[in-house]
Order: structure tokens, then sequence, then C-alpha cells
């Protein structure tokens, strides 16, 4: 059977902007380099919004306060070797700051600009629908 993984993501917001994750070389090729919405996996017990708060600030020093009801879409992906269910939340920051500790670039675009950056397949449906608003 294959490994299915629950994970979160943030879709990180200042000023009209979104930020653009890029991760660096992983265990396999197909999301190597790729663009992200910065997050992981959530650990047992952990409710979704905990699991974005932790996985921010671990990553990138970011301290939100995330809601339930602040999740903007849930994708189901299948990639060749594992399968993910994303649950991806709106995060308002008040500040642009962060620190980059795990990926390898980062850039903040506008909405209309998402389609320009390589994505991790299963980030793409939640890419497309922010840059279609």
């Amino acid at each position: 059977m294959m490994k299915h993984l629950e994970v979160v993501a943030a879709v990180l917001k200042y000023d009209g902007k979104i930020l653009c994750m890029e991760r660096g070389k992983g265990k396999y090729e197909y999301v190597s380099f790729k663009y992200e919405f910065p997050g992981g996996k959530i650990e047992p017990g952990e409710a979704k919004h905990e699991a974005i708060e932790r996985e921010l600030r671990e990553e990138m020093d970011v301290h939100v306060t995330v809601q339930e009801e602040d999740l903007y879409m849930t994708v189901r992906h299948m990639y060749p070797d594992f399968s993910i269910t994303m649950y991806a939340f709106l995060c308002q920051l008040d500040s642009p700051d962060f620190v980059r500790k795990e990926h390898v670039a980062a850039k903040w675009l506008l909405p209309h600009e998402l389609p320009t950056l390589d994505w991790a397949p299963a980030d793409v449906p939640i890419m497309e629908k922010l840059a279609k608003k």
C-alpha cells in the first residue's frame, strides 16, 4: 500500500503579495527545487491549525495564529511514491520578515505572477486558485 501523508501548507500574504518558497534537493526528484507553500506533516494528535503554526515557527521563525476556518482549500495528490492530502490555510502576516532555514530561495509575488514559477505538483491547484482571483 502506498504511503499517505496528511500535510498542511500556508498561503502567507503580506501587502497583496504571496510568499513562494523553493525546496532544496530532496529524496524525490519530482519535488526537488520546486516552489511550494511552506508547511509540513501533521503530527499525531495535532490539529491542522496547530501543525501550520508549528511548521512556520520551525522552518521560518514566523509566528502566526491560524484558525481552522482559515482553510483555503484541500488538495489530494498522488505522487509516484506516495499520496498526500494537503490542507492549505490563508495567513495574513503583519510583517514580511522571516528566516529561510529549510528552503533554497523565496519570492514574494502578486497572485497573477504565481504561474511564472515551477511549482510542486500538489501545490499547483492552490496556486491556480490564487492566481485566478
